[in-house]
């Protein structure tokens, strides 16, 4: 069993806890605990780059190791590190569960070092027809980030 966190901070006062676990080869279970958002849904994704030297910004691109456009975590066509949207209640909490076979935390396109980020709005998944879809899924502003590094 390997095991990863990244803790979440942001200047909006957005915060949070993510957990990430993957048993051998198995998928990688992610769990997480935000607050401090608006109510709805948020893009979430893992960024290709562990540098919060610019805050969230440079984080660079979704983490994207063969090359595809931006999609759904259930699409054959999309980015490893498109993990959707998490629903934020009308507390501006959010606790959530996502099971992915594209971030592994081992091997050659392991996540650990890379950052995970809480967009300012939806994620249209690659479907919503703006400049933005395919890329980022017109996801907005970067509220939140943190490093995914491994646990004990």
């Amino acid at each position: 069993m390997v095991k990863a966190v990244a803790v979440l901070n942001s200047s909006e006062g957005v915060s949070g806890t993510i957990f990430f676990t993957q048993e051998g080869d198995g998928p990688t279970t992610v769990t997480g605990n935000l607050s401090g958002l608006k109510p709805g849904l948020h893009g979430f994704h893992v960024h290709a780059l562990g540098d919060t030297t610019n805050g969230c910004m440079s984080t660079g691109p979704h983490f994207n190791p063969v090359g595809k456009e931006h999609g759904a975590p259930e699409d054959e066509n999309r980015h490893a590190g498109d993990l959707g949207n998490v629903t934020v209640g009308d507390d501006g909490t959010a606790t959530f569960t996502i099971i992915d076979k594209q971030i592994p935390l081992t091997g050659p396109h392991s996540i650990i070092g890379r950052a995970v980020v809480v967009h300012g709005d939806p994620d249209d998944l690659g479907k919503g027809g703006h400049e933005l879809s395919k890329t980022t899924g017109n996801a907005g502003g970067r509220v939140a980030c943190g490093i995914i590094g491994l646990q004990g």
